[in-house]
């Protein structure tokens, strides 16, 4: 990071983490990974007041974020844009839910990635991979949820790699995890990261970054 930059992070709840939604700065970046990593890179990078942005929704689908694009995105003007989506377009249609009768995902995601190029094409995009584990909300429908959300899995690498972008992989460190701890000590209800879920992903996403030369 030579200059000041500005960081954004995009996507549902997972990111959202209780944001508050005008200036009070403990509480403007929420409570989960996007906190976590703005406070080691704003700390690393004091010299160059980097600026972070929350913009998380809770709820949202790929579909919800690109309603809302121009304003809570393109219109902030990110050096780096991060997004992690997904378990919602999954939850819509496991729940079989009418907003989720047809699966955008893929079609969704990628109309936001062609867009965010062309108008920010200086914008450097992270692209976080959706994850889940077999416990709470996942666990009575376990197959089809493991086999909606690796399809995400490999959506997004794949966009990753088409746009050449960066791709966080996820669900493999959350795998590792359980090993230490059972599957709802990382995520409470099989989606939703508890606090050390959160620092996992954090740690995750820092490592990453910086091995993709993110902040040179």
């Amino acid at each position: 990071m030579k200059t000041q930059c500005t960081v954004l992070f995009q996507g549902d709840s997972i990111t959202d983490g209780n944001r508050g939604r005008d200036y009070d700065l403990n509480h403007i970046l929420g409570h989960g990974y996007a906190y976590i990593i703005a406070a080691k890179l704003g700390h690393q990078f004091a010299h160059l007041q980097p600026a972070f942005i929350n913009r998380g929704v809770s709820g949202d689908r790929v579909s919800d974020l690109y309603a809302r694009w121009n304003e809570d995105a393109i219109s902030l003007k990110p050096d780096v844009l991060s997004l992690l989506v997904g378990v919602n377009d999954a939850w819509r249609q496991m729940s079989g839910e009418p907003s989720g009768a047809t699966d955008r995902f893929e079609r969704a995601y990628r109309h936001l990635l062609e867009e965010t190029r062309e108008v920010l094409p200086s914008t450097r995009l992270v692209l976080c991979e959706p994850f889940i584990l077999k416990t709470g909300a996942t666990a009575e429908k376990w197959t089809e949820w493991e086999r909606l959300i690796k399809r995400y899995q490999d959506t997004v690498r794949q966009l990753a790699e088409e746009f050449g972008v960066v791709h966080v992989p996820l669900q493999d460190a959350f795998d590792a995890a359980t090993e230490k701890a059972e599957a709802a000590y990382w995520l409470w209800d099989g989606v939703h990261p508890t606090a050390a879920g959160h620092d996992l992903l954090a740690e995750r996403w820092l490592e990453v970054a910086g091995r993709s030369g993110l902040w040179d």
